[in-house]
């Protein structure tokens, strides 16, 4: 499977003004730039794209092992918070940190914690990222 997003951006890195777009049209010329990226202002950013994306990845993942071992869960909660650092040679995503809650019938903290390093050993999209992956995960 192959799918795509694209970018367009026009001007300079801090005065300038892009649009992220999806294949699916779930985004649709939604903004991005300098401002949303380093100064909190509306619009979106690559990191904040990748949390999302590792998030739905790491929690579709963990669906599938939990069927795998018979357990359904009633419901997951997955944030990925994404750190981006300067470091000597430029910016990089140096972590990701997963914070999972789910309600699980039938599952135990041990077998949980078990399924869900699993899930982040196994995920796509945290084999793509070279940052520390950690996962806090707690049933609730």
């Amino acid at each position: 499977m192959t799918t795509f997003g694209t970018a367009v951006w026009h001007g300079g890195l801090k005065d300038g003004k892009g649009a992220i777009s999806t294949k699916s049209g779930a985004l649709k010329d939604y903004p991005y730039g300098f401002a949303s990226r380093f100064e909190g202002k509306p619009g979106t950013n690559p990191e904040e794209l990748i949390g999302a994306a590792h998030a739905g990845c790491f929690t579709m993942a963990l669906s599938l092992i939990l069927g795998e071992a018979g357990l359904t869960a009633d419901e997951m909660n997955t944030q990925a918070d994404v750190t981006l650092e300067k470091l000597a040679d430029g910016f990089a995503i140096t972590k990701v940190h997963l914070t999972l809650r789910a309600k699980i019938p039938g599952c135990d903290k041990a077998k949980f914690d078990e399924l869900a390093g699993k899930a982040k050993a196994g995920c796509p999209v945290s084999k793509l990222l070279k940052a520390e992956i950690t996962l806090d995960a707690a049933l609730t």
